[in-house]
Formats: structure tokens, sequence, C-alpha cells
């Protein structure tokens, strides 16, 4: 098909992650693009270059854009276009402030995040890395009545915290495997919502927390749910609880989770994400009652390609001289 504007020039976008190939080869199609050849991080340097050099930015969640480098971008940045649904590493409102849009890619990775959360609520209640770790050291003496005993799932109550897309979808897998439903968010669900899901309202965090037997954080990272679970909030819970974090690292405060897990005073917890990125408490890779994943929850072959289609819609959009679908605006935050 032929463009109708065959001379009108093609967006310059800078990509700062490799992107699983489909998403690099339709974006090369449509616009001018400058791809990565390897997949290291951008320096701070290198950010700000690719900011300078082009129409579109799209940055991952690795990639931290604050105030003093959006000031550096010069004029010709339009768009940053994040590809991944948090935008906690970008400075929304600077960018706005120097008429920079900026969107993400909302709801892609609800199912995938709710499962990888469900996976790790099993992991520690049934103390699957416990056994995985005997068989591969090749320790198991054979099956006994008494040994690798775990806790049912059936029946136990979740308390959800941060009850948006992936809350719920957490709560709808929970509810099938028997457990009670509970969550804490800063604005109630309507009635419909709540009966749907079968569950229940805590106004108060601290009530909730001191009640629960799993604790599932499924909220986003924001000045206001930063150190969310704090050492105070961390000792209300019950010491056969377990923590679960699929979100963000910042929402609990690592250091005071590792001091109550070595001293027992919290069963387990399941971590996907952690305070400092990459850099773990190597305190936390002792415990044979922790399940340590690499930031997976959204990583599946399905997920990333619908990624790259939002970002790509999102740009297309912008392209176009619309209002890109995915637009974040400070009063989301």
């Amino acid at each position: 098909m032929h463009s109708i504007h065959p001379t009108r020039q093609k967006l310059r976008v800078s990509v700062t992650r490799r992107l699983p190939e489909p998403v690099e080869t339709r974006m090369k199609e449509l616009f001018d693009v400058a791809l990565r050849e390897d997949d290291s991080k951008m320096t701070r340097e290198e950010l700000i270059a690719a900011m300078q050099g082009s129409d579109v930015l799209v940055p991952t969640v690795t990639d931290h854009i604050d105030a003093s480098m959006l000031a550096q971008a010069g004029d010709r940045l339009k768009l940053i276009a994040n590809f991944g649904a948090g935008v906690d590493h970008v400075d929304v409102t600077t960018a706005r402030q120097r008429g920079i849009l900026v969107s993400n890619t909302p709801g892609v990775v609800t199912e995938d995040t709710a499962d990888m959360t469900m996976a790790l609520i099993l992991a520690v209640t049934r103390r699957i890395p416990e056994g995985l770790a005997e068989m591969q050291a090749g320790r198991w003496g054979g099956w006994s009545p008494t040994s690798h005993l775990g806790g049912r799932v059936g029946g136990r109550r979740l308390g959800i915290l941060g009850m948006g897309r992936i809350g719920q979808a957490v709560a709808r897998r929970a509810a099938v495997f028997g457990m009670q439903v509970h969550y804490h968010n800063r604005r109630r669900l309507r009635p419909e919502v709540e009966d749907e899901l079968q569950a229940t309202y805590w106004e108060s965090l601290d009530q909730m927390l001191s009640r629960m037997d799993v604790i599932s954080v499924n909220a986003p990272h924001t000045p206001s749910t930063f150190h969310l679970l704090n050492a105070r909030r961390l000792k209300l819970l019950k010491p056969t609880a377990v923590v679960v974090n699929t979100s963000r690292g910042e929402v609990i405060d690592e250091n005071a989770l590792t001091r109550m897990l070595r001293a027992g005073e919290i069963a387990g917890a399941g971590l996907d994400v952690f305070e400092h990125g990459h850099e773990i408490n190597p305190r936390l890779r002792e415990l044979p009652n922790v399940v340590l994943l690499p930031h997976m929850g959204s990583a599946t072959v399905e997920g990333r390609a619908e990624m790259g289609e939002k970002v790509i819609i999102n740009i297309k959009t912008f392209a176009d001289g619309h209002r890109p679908p995915d637009l974040v605006v400070p009063s989301m935050l």
C-alpha cells in the first residue's frame, strides 16, 4: 500500500534495550528506528544522547529518566513510549511540563503476573525449592510420611495489597484454589466486583496484615507505597505468614523482611522483584524458605509480543497526530 504522504518524514525512534525480534522488525518497517546491538543497559549519557537525537524514546523499567536528564533532552523529543506498564522510572510530571508525552502498555502483563504470583505462593507454602535442591544434590532417600511437609493452600487467608487489574486476577485464581480472599486498596471496589471476587475489604492495612496467612503485594511503586510494608507493619504478620511480591521491590523494606525471615518471625517469602534492582541482599539468598526469581512475572513470549504491539500502536497513533491510547497523565500516578 502506498502512503498518502510519500514525502512525509518517518519518526526517529530510539529503543533502549533489545526487544523481541518481531517487535523490532515491525518498528523498522514503520519508523526510522535505532535498535540496540546488544542487550546491555544504556548509560545515563547514552540515554541523554538518544533523547536528543529522537522524536520518540522507547525505554524499559531499567532506564531511569529523571528531571535533569529531561532538561537536557532538547526540543526534538515528543514522546516517551515505555515498553512496560510501570512508569515509576520516568519523571512523568517533568516530562509533561516540557511538552513530552508518556505512554505505557497497561493490561498486557495482568494474567502472566497473576500466574507467577500463584506459582510463588505454591512454591513457598509447599517447599518446592527445598525439594528441588535435595533432588539436584542427590540427597533424596525415598518417601517418608514426615518429610517435606508444607501447608495446604486451600482455606488460607490471602491478603492482597493493591486491588488493580493484577490484584483482581490473583483473587480469581486464589478463589479457585480455595483461599479466602481479602484486600486493601486506596479505593474500595464496587460491591458487584467484590461479590464476584468473593473478596473482603479492609480499610485498615494494619488490621488486615495481622490476620492473614499469605500477603501478596500487587501495588505499584509510588511515593505513597514506598516501604508500605515497613518494619512496623511486617511485625504485625503472624509468624506462620508468607509474603509474596510480584509488583515492585520498593514497596517492602527488604532489610527488615530479611531480618525477620532469618529470625523466624515470618515463615517464608516469594520475591520476583527487589528494592535495589538486581542487587539482592545476599542474606536473602541463603534462606531455604525464600524463593527468589529474576523479575520473571511478565516474561512470556505472548506478553512481550503484546507489549511491543501496544508500544507500536502508541507511536503510530502519535505519528498520525492523535493522542496515544495509553497516555499516562500525572493524576493517574
